[in-house]
Order: C-alpha cells, then structure tokens, then sequence
C-alpha cells in the first residue's frame, strides 16, 4: 500500500486544529441532512475543546469555534448557525495601520517629558512658582543628562536650552544658579538620603575600647 505524501495533501487550512478535524469538517459537508450536519458540527465543537489545550488558556468565546469551521470549510457548510454566519471579507480584511507618533523631540537626552512640564511650567502665572518649576526643571535636566552622558552638563546649557523649549517664555539669571547650586541640589540631597551601610549614621565613631573601660573600672 502506498502511502499519502504531505505534499499530495490539501493544506491545513487552521494548523492549530489540524488535518483530523478538517477532514471532519469535510466529511460533514458531505452529509446530506442539514439536521444531522448540524448535530455532527455541535459535536465537533465539543470534540475541539477537548483536543485543543490553547484553547483553556483563552477566555472562553464559543462563536469563534463556530466561526472557524466556516473558515476550514471555505465557508461552504450549510448549518443552522447559533450565531450570525461570518463574512469572508471582514475576517480576511486586513487589520488598519497603526499610526504612531511622530512628534520630533528636540533634545532627546532629555527626553519628550521634560518638554510636556516645560509647557506646564509656562502656564503658571505666579513669578515664584514659575521659577521654582524652572529649577525643578533644571535638576531633572541635570539628572537626565547626566543617565546617558559620564560628561558634566553645564548649568548655563539647561538654562539656555529651557530658554529654547519654552520660546524665551522661561528664564532663570545663571549667576543666580551657580551662586545657590541650584541644580546641584538635586545631587546633594540624594547623597544625603542615600542609606548608610553597616551602623547607619553611627559609623564614624570611634571604636569601642574594651582595654580602656577595664583600666576605668581596675582604679
């Protein structure tokens, strides 16, 4: 007896299910009686879910076994449907293109957030407030910049480019930053919060002297 070759065979038409269910599918196309195609389809359903493990992992969507079998049988198969009978154009149709955003980022090491607070920060009316956002601003730039770059940022190149950002809206006088470090703050104050190893703030005293104290007690 000579055997069927894979390459004698129709194409699996939905690997994940295949050849052995297909050739069901078209067995019960052959099946004169619409009644009984229908019943031998309910029971292929059955028989699917309990030969596929991928499908316990997916929630539970009976439709889409049903309209899968159209899809196996080329959507020639004449039952009574529980569910409205699947159109080859919609589930052929190919998905539309997702666009994504192409909005230019004009210091990339910065990043595209710095520019969103740089737009809130321009908002703010209050002098005071509109500079404490700038300086604020000027500690992340700092921060950023300095995730990608071993190079030291200097201060008059934030204040600048957030001059650039915000379209000479926000301005902060250099001397002013330099004099108060104020974007070196930033750094300052996580060295300080930073969790000392070992006895915490306790490891710069001075060792306990056991002699010493014995001498103490001996006078």
């Amino acid at each position: 007896m000579i055997g069927e070759y894979n390459s004698q065979r129709p194409d699996i038409i939905l690997k994940e299910y295949g050849r052995n269910v297909q050739k069901l599918v078209e067995y019960i196309r052959t099946v004169p009686d619409k009644e009984k195609r229908t019943e031998l389809a309910a029971t292929l359903i059955e028989l699917i879910k309990q030969l596929t493990p991928s499908l316990k992992d997916q929630p539970e969507n009976p439709q889409r076994l049903w309209d899968d079998l159209y899809i196996i049988a080329d959507f020639n198969l004449d039952i009574n449907n529980p569910y409205p009978v699947p159109e080859r154009e919609i589930l052929f149709k190919k998905p539309m293109k997702v666009e994504y955003p192409q909005s230019k980022v004009r210091f990339r090491h910065y990043g595209k957030n710095i520019e969103k607070l740089i737009r809130e920060a321009m908002k703010k009316e209050d002098p005071q407030e509109k500079e404490e956002a700038i300086i604020y601003l000027g500690k992340l730039m700092k921060t950023f910049y300095g995730n990608w770059n071993k190079e030291t940022l200097d201060d008059s190149v934030i204040v600048n480019d957030i001059k650039i950002m915000s379209d000479g809206k926000l301005t902060l006088n250099i001397d002013k930053v330099r004099e108060d470090n104020l974007f070196e703050k930033l750094y300052k104050e996580k060295k300080r919060d930073r969790p000392m190893g070992g006895g915490g703030g306790h490891r710069h005293q001075k060792p306990f002297n056991k002699n010493k104290n014995r001498r103490r007690r001996d006078q």
